[in-house]
């Protein structure tokens, strides 16, 4: 029994395209071996078999980029050191005088 196929052809950057090759030449897989298991597996799960969702940064993440934005912009005045060995003496200061 003839098995049929059709063709997809698929714009790719080229350097995605060389770095899944390899990956898949690593593999064992050639390039359309490793996408027709993509598709049979997002057939198989009814969905894309991974999760595919933009990145929401964390609240505390946002606050620490506009403190560096504050910092960088002048609005908030920072310690500041001439070499780490002055850092380090500072910071152990402070957590001696912590505890």
């Amino acid at each position: 029994m003839a098995t049929l196929s059709s063709v997809i052809n698929v714009n790719v950057p080229v350097k995605v395209k060389e770095e899944a090759t390899n990956l898949f030449n690593s593999l064992g897989l050639n390039m359309s071996t490793a996408i027709n298991m993509f598709l049979v597996k997002s057939i198989n799960e009814w969905g894309i078999p991974f999760e595919v969702s933009a990145p929401k940064p964390s609240k505390e993440l946002l606050e620490a980029l506009q403190e560096g934005e504050d910092i960088m912009n002048g609005k908030i005045q920072t310690k500041t050191y001439h070499n780490v060995k002055e850092m380090f003496e500072e910071l152990d200061k402070d957590f001696s005088e912590d505890v």
